[in-house]
């Protein structure tokens, strides 16, 4: 397989993610009752989509020129989704909140693996030139990733514990 054809079914692969990535954020907005939450998972929906359109634009930037387009920018992560993710009153209902608990620990793993991917990808990259623009994606899933992890994180012993999950 030639770098160019390699580099396009990466992007391929790239945008196929964030589609996955936008419907389980959007599916995880809808199904929320906690409406700081909601929003949190619409920021990272928009994201994807974000993602989505300038993955798109690369990949006929580089099917034309065999380069990444320099004039389109991936631009920067939402500030949404900050911790806390959730409203004060989430933590009181924690031992019910068994699908935002999940969607975080999902959205922990997607944003893990896309970061893996996009450093995979600049691995791989035969110039310094793709080598910074899969880097520069691995950094903004890498945003994401840390907002979630922080999130559970925060969470987690409180819901191990109202949930009787806890040995202890």
């Amino acid at each position: 397989m030639s770098e160019k054809d390699r580099v396009l079914s990466a992007l391929k692969e790239a945008m196929q993610a964030e589609v996955d990535g936008h419907n389980f954020y959007r599916m995880a907005a809808d199904s929320t009752r906690d409406e700081m939450g909601k929003e949190t998972f619409k920021a990272l929906a928009k994201d994807e989509v974000e993602h989505f359109t300038f993955l798109k634009a690369q990949y006929a930037a580089y099917e034309k020129d065999g380069k990444p387009d320099s004039s389109v920018k991936v631009g920067k992560p939402s500030e949404s989704g900050e911790s806390p993710m959730f409203s004060d009153s989430f933590k009181s209902r924690i031992k019910e909140a068994h699908y935002e608990m999940t969607a975080l620990s999902v959205g922990v793993q997607l944003e893990i693996s896309a970061v893996k991917f996009y450093q995979d990808q600049a691995k791989q990259a035969a110039d310094d030139e793709m080598k910074k623009f899969f880097t520069e994606l691995a950094d903004w899933e890498a945003t994401h990733h840390r907002r979630l992890l922080k999130q559970q994180q925060e969470l987690k012993e409180d819901y191990w514990q109202d949930g009787n999950f806890s040995p202890f």
